[in-house]
């Protein structure tokens, strides 16, 4: 009998609890992992774009529609928009910026027509993440991906050959790279430049001739002129975002800190504070990334949470193990430099004060068993995010019993 009343006062105390919403990233019909995975891994939500829809166009109502019925037909949701992509025009402010910000703000009516009203976006200049490796071989056999200081340097002066690179370089990063370039034929210079230049599957990739003119611009841009223009395109997007409801989530640098030359502004607790200051409307939100943040060795991610708390409305969550020289690779979710403990608990707790659970997604993953033999995009195969979800799902509830 008293095993039976704590059962009943448990199920009792949990239905109090709200739990966060788990979604699960899926890059549309031509992905290698199915709806019909997601759906077995447990995740509820879906996170997707259009991705054949051209940077800067915008996003017509019927293809819209026709991704959210697939989605549905499936018995998910589509949860959040990752990512409705800033146009270079629009980061750069050239002169036909205001062309691509109309259509920005149709797309964004758009997707609220249709009742999609979460939208995740970055403003990194040109490379909308960066690493250097996708294969890297961890102990239990698995592969995981890794940004290397030394590989970067590599590309950065021998294959980039931007001006006065090595400046930008540690003098131990820079004899270590040398040394190394030596030893590499020419299919491994290849590699490395590929896995640089990666783009978002379904996108395309940046070509080097492209990243060097880019490099220029940025250059005479700067950080602050490309904070003004972040603050800018907020303001040019706020009516239509307030009118229909929309929440915009940005999403870290990846990694967090300057590289090629490129400025980055949102790296650390400094740049998440200006960004909600300089525009404190509602609409205005980050996409916490552990695994972005926590690339950078001076970010204590827990404490940068309980700061912007108010305005994240997005959630990834995946670990990350740095080294000396501030290389990294991508850990299990619950083993490396982030305290997923801690940041679970800051998380629970705010979610107990939304009125709609806020969406969370397993960030990347291992690949990893019968996936090693399948051709997947990086960071984002389906057994290795599987486990991630899981680890997650487990230390939620955890958490959420512990209060």
């Amino acid at each position: 009998m008293v095993g039976l009343m704590h059962g009943a006062a448990y199920k009792n105390n949990m239905k109090e609890k709200q739990f966060l919403e788990q979604t699960w990233r899926w890059y549309g019909p031509n992905d290698p992992v199915s709806l019909d995975d997601v759906k077995q891994a447990g995740a509820t939500g879906i996170v997707t774009a259009l991705h054949h829809i051209p940077h800067g166009e915008v996003w017509p109502i019927e293809d819209i529609l026709e991704r959210k019925q697939i989605i549905e037909e499936a018995s998910l949701v589509w949860s959040v928009v990752e990512s409705v992509p800033v146009h270079e025009a629009i980061k750069t402010n050239s002169a036909d910026a205001e062309k691509y910000l109309i259509n920005y703000r149709q797309s964004l009516k758009n997707l609220a027509q249709c009742g999609i009203k979460t939208v995740c976006y970055n403003f990194m200049p040109v490379l909308d993440w960066t690493r250097t490796q996708l294969d890297l071989l961890m102990k239990d056999g698995s592969k995981a991906l890794y940004f290397d200081w030394i590989d970067l340097a590599i590309f950065d002066i021998h294959i980039l050959k931007r001006p006065d690179a090595s400046a930008d370089y540690s003098s131990q990063i820079q004899t270590e790279a040398e040394q190394r370039f030596q030893k590499m034929d020419e299919q491994a210079l290849v590699d490395l430049q590929q896995n640089v230049l990666m783009g978002i599957p379904g996108e395309g990739d940046i070509s080097l001739e492209s990243l060097q003119q880019s490099i220029e611009t940025y250059k005479q841009i700067g950080f602050d002129g490309l904070r003004k223009n972040l603050i800018s395109f907020l303001n040019a997007i706020a009516e239509v975002c307030e009118s229909e409801g929309i929440k915009m989530t940005i999403h870290p640098d990846d990694p967090p800190y300057q590289i090629l030359g490129l400025p980055r502004v949102m790296s650390n607790e400094a740049d998440l504070l200006y960004l909600i200051t300089e525009e404190p409307k509602e609409f205005n939100g980050i996409c916490f990334c552990t695994g972005s943040l926590g690339a950078g060795p001076t970010n204590d991610l827990p404490a940068i949470f309980d700061k912007v708390k108010h305005r994240v409305h997005f959630v990834h969550l995946r670990n990350v193990k740095r080294d000396e020289l501030g290389s990294f690779y991508e850990a299990d979710h619950l083993d490396g430099d982030v305290d997923m403990y801690e940041v679970m608990k800051g998380l629970v707790a705010e979610n107990q004060e939304r009125e709609i659970p806020i969406p969370f997604r397993p960030d990347h993953g291992h690949q990893m068993l019968d996936d090693l033999a399948k051709t997947t995009n990086p960071g984002y195969s389906a057994i290795g995010r599987l486990r991630g979800l899981a680890e997650l799902r487990g230390l939620e509830l955890g958490v959420i019993r512990a209060i």
